[in-house]
């Protein structure tokens, strides 16, 4: 599965930070936000032009503009909660 960027995750999704790409001090602050690889993050709703977009992530809800979010690649979680149909 490739990462995709945060800014594609759609609202009421979720998945894992797989890097920050962003440059310098940007790259920086995002991880002391918690933008850290494997950590789980969500996004809970976006703003009514689509920009920022309000994500949550140990417990904390951030809004971040698409721009930045742009610089955080994700893997998305598997969302099939269905047992498996495997024969015992």
């Amino acid at each position: 599965m490739l990462p995709l960027s945060l800014a594609q995750l759609p609202a009421g999704a979720s998945a894992r930070v797989a890097s920050v790409e962003a440059p310098g001090a940007l790259g920086s602050r995002l991880a002391d936000l918690g933008f850290l690889p494997g950590t789980p993050v969500a996004c809970l709703r976006r703003a009514p032009l689509g920009d920022p977009r309000l994500y949550e992530l140990r417990g904390v809800q951030l809004c971040l503009r698409r721009e930045d979010a742009e610089q955080i690649r994700i893997l998305v979680e598997d969302t099939d909660t269905e047992p498996s149909r495997a024969a015992p």
